[in-house]
């Protein structure tokens, strides 16, 4: 992901927080403005997937959006709020910890009244436009003695008048978690019983910090979140998971008691350690998904980050500059649904990706595909069917299926890298029976994600053609 540095550079503002308050006032056009009723919650008919406490499904279909460029840029931040939610979108994962938004930026302790402001204002234009918003709480990695001075937060030091003599001590000390409480005390006066929350995350990759019993802490914190947010989420997240490293981590985290959200961080990159993260994103994505789901954690999943990076997170993945498509996004969004998670998968560049491409209308597609599904009534079942061409994805319903076909040729390699162009698949057969079983008299419909199209068919037996596609093609059974 990127470096604070790297958000900071940004457009100039245009507008400021009291002109947007204004037209909010004057009755500006937005989507479904969020009820009051209705907090995101772990679905008791099924608890991998979320619905809203007045009992309707809710599926994430979002972006990390972690803050504004530049010192007044929330007018900026509203426009990708806006394309987001004119597309389907009902997600975004902010930092509170940015440099718009840390109200703690001065002083350990002391919270800044007009950065607060901000809060209000980007809860504002979310709650307007039917956004849910998961909370960020922090994300330093150090105290001043690490390599990434953007990363440091000295303030937390006993020299500078906070409550720790490390990092590590942050993390372990009695008085550093008392400060860290009282802060969530804070934040609950100010945004408890808030529906527009989807959650509170307690940290940005909190195994990335130069110290302390992190696992620990977080077990502490957790606690402290659902007593001082019983309507909300609380969650945790962990590094991207591009090697060993990560597995017994992400296994304690993922069944972790009060860790709502199975999140996980994975990344197209060409020095990670694994091989499925140098590979075809739907592939990368699937897989991490699935590692979560062989823990057995009993709660919804959640591909929190993802994109492309230049090895080692060296940089922004350069190939986005020849994905005008949006192939990336795509496979981002589609693959972790298709295996069970219980939303798309959250891209991390959403500025000089998704809004310099475009690439909004990618949200649309996804938000037809599951358009009236109702994940928890139908407990699906993920499964893949043999094809020798396709990765054939699978949701078996009690009521629907959905099967997502991905061209198992067309790659990020073939297309952008290799400068090939998708092939056209044409009459492509596949044998539906794992998923159809004896049912007859099925519904068929098809939808191409890259024409905006649906279109119908028929069912031969346990055999059914597909349209002719590029590159990807949804089928519905009901």
């Amino acid at each position: 992901m990127m470096t604070a540095e790297q958000m900071r550079r940004r457009l100039p503002c245009r507008l400021c927080i009291g002109a947007l308050l204004l037209l909010f006032a004057m009755g500006t056009a937005m989507n479904t403005t969020i009820a009051e009723d209705s907090f995101v919650r772990v679905s008791p008919r099924d608890a991998r997937y979320f619905e809203l406490s007045n009992g309707e499904p809710y599926i994430a279909i979002g972006l990390n959006m972690i803050g504004p460029p530049g010192k007044e840029g929330l007018d900026v931040m509203s426009a990708w709020m806006e394309n987001l939610s004119a597309n389907g979108g009902n997600f975004i994962r902010v930092w509170l910890s940015s440099a718009y938004f840390d109200v703690e930026h001065r002083r350990c302790g002391e919270y800044d009244e007009e950065k607060a402001k901000r809060i209000d204002a980007m809860l504002a234009l979310a709650q307007k436009r039917g956004i849910r918003v998961k909370m960020c709480i922090e994300s330093f990695r150090h105290l001043g003695e690490g390599k990434q001075p953007w990363f440091g937060k000295p303030l937390h030091l006993i020299q500078n008048g906070g409550t720790a003599a490390s990092t590590a001590d942050f993390f372990d000390g009695e008085r550093s978690r008392d400060q860290f409480k009282r802060k969530l005390a804070w934040l609950t006066k100010r945004y408890g019983d808030n529906p527009t929350i989807f959650g509170w995350e307690l940290w940005n990759e909190i195994n990335c910090v130069a110290g302390g019993d992190y696992m620990a802490w977080t077990e502490t914190m957790l606690a402290e979140l659902h007593r001082l947010f019983p309507k909300n989420l609380a969650m945790q997240s962990l590094g991207s998971f591009d090697g060993e490293w990560g597995r017994k981590p992400y296994e304690r985290l993922s069944v972790m008691p009060g860790n709502d959200v199975a999140q996980v961080h994975r990344y197209l990159d060409l020095g990670a350690r694994f091989d499925v993260c140098r590979g075809p994103m739907d592939l990368l994505a699937a897989n991490a998904v699935r590692t979560l789901q062989s823990y057995r954690p009993n709660r919804p999943i959640l591909l929190a980050e993802s994109g492309g990076v230049e090895p080692r997170h060296s940089g922004p993945l350069k190939l986005y500059e020849k994905d005008t498509a949006g192939i990336l996004l795509h496979d981002v969004l589609f693959a972790p649904f298709f295996c069970g998670s219980a939303g798309t998968g959250h891209i991390w560049h959403w500025d000089l990706y998704v809004a310099k491409m475009n690439l909004w209308p990618h949200f649309r597609r996804f938000a037809e595909v599951v358009k009236g599904i109702d994940p928890p009534a139908e407990r699906f079942e993920p499964m893949m069917l043999p094809h020798p061409r396709l990765r054939v994805y699978a949701l078996k319903g009690q009521h629907t299926t959905l099967m997502w076909c991905r061209d198992s040729q067309n790659t990020w390699q073939t297309e952008l890298a290799g400068g090939k162009a998708p092939e056209t698949i044409r009459q492509a057969a596949l044998d539906v029976s794992p998923v159809t079983g004896a049912k007859a008299g099925l519904q068929v419909k098809f939808y191409d994600p890259w024409e905006n199209r649906w279109s119908e068919g028929k069912l031969d037996g346990a055999r059914l053609v597909l349209p002719d596609f590029q590159r990807s093609i949804v089928v519905r059974l009901e």
